[in-house]
């Protein structure tokens, strides 16, 4: 089977959000604007909670979705339509901002490491003004593969016949995938998708060498193959079918015109983004 090869090695940029959290921005910066359907992908993670504890105060979206997949420690959720949950670890909050919502990411204080990523899901055009959602998944809802070359939890989409539970209004595919050392694995991408994969532990060969911390953005065609040499390593791979649309941007929220944009801060400001 013909394996995709890499296009561009990015590495992350250091900097803070919410309200003084420290993270690394890997989509979204100025060496990766975006990856359509990929509008941002943060990886944060910190042993000290100065780094993360002031957390994410109530703050508006509009547009998109928001993905965030806890690996180490726990936050908890709450947003303008109601809705309440705890991320705990491996688990994942999906929030479908819609029309417009307003909600806070907040940790819970817990001692040792709180780690996990958050991924922004771009909404086609015909989309981006359905009513706000939200799925809050267990980590022992993610099913996983495993064999004796690692494991492959899906989180969304689809791995040899095991289907995740994140339900997106288009299609994409989204893998925590942790190799056992002098193992490789073949991931099937569908063709025309984009496609990225994060090293978060160890180094691996996928065509090119690829070390902790870089993220490797795929060509469109075959599938995606790993593989360790003497240590093993944890990859979250995700992939999308392109959306092909205009992209305006406004802090919090992404529309396909700037004048959209203008309506969604309008709209926020009269207070009509909370029942």
């Amino acid at each position: 089977m013909n394996q995709r090869q890499i296009n561009q090695i990015v590495e992350g940029v250091k900097t803070t959000d919410g309200a003084g959290v420290n993270l690394t921005r890997i989509i979204g910066s100025p060496e990766l604007n975006m990856l359509d359907p990929f509008l941002l992908l943060d990886e944060f993670g910190s042993d000290n909670p100065d780094d993360y504890i002031a957390g994410f105060p109530p703050h508006p979206h509009r547009g998109f979705e928001t993905i965030t997949y806890m690996l180490n420690g726990k936050w908890q959720h709450r947003d303008s339509a109601g809705n309440e949950g705890k991320l705990g670890e491996g688990s994942v909050q999906w929030m479908t901002a819609g029309r417009g919502i307003v909600h806070s990411e907040m940790p819970i204080q817990t001692d040792g490491l709180a780690r996990g990523f958050q991924l922004w899901l771009n909404l086609p055009k015909e989309k981006k003004m359905i009513e706000p959602a939200y799925q809050d998944i267990e980590s022992e809802q993610i099913p996983f593969v495993k064999n004796d070359k690692g494991t492959v939890k899906v989180i969304s989409g689809e791995y040899n016949g095991t289907i995740g539970p994140g339900k997106s209004h288009t299609p994409v595919l989204i893998m925590d995938i942790r190799l056992n050392p002098e193992s490789e694995i073949s991931i099937p991408v569908m063709d025309g998708w984009n496609a990225f994969g994060f090293i978060y532990e160890g180094d691996v060969k996928s065509g090119e060498s690829l070390s902790k911390g870089q993220l490797a953005i795929y060509n469109t065609e075959g599938n995606i193959h790993f593989k360790t040499n003497g240590t093993q390593a944890s990859i979250y791979l995700v992939a999308g079918e392109p959306l092909n649309e205009p992209v305006a941007r406004g802090g919090p929220f992404v529309m396909n015109t700037r004048g959209e944009i203008i309506k969604a801060f309008e709209d926020y400001q009269n207070g009509s983004f909370t029942p």
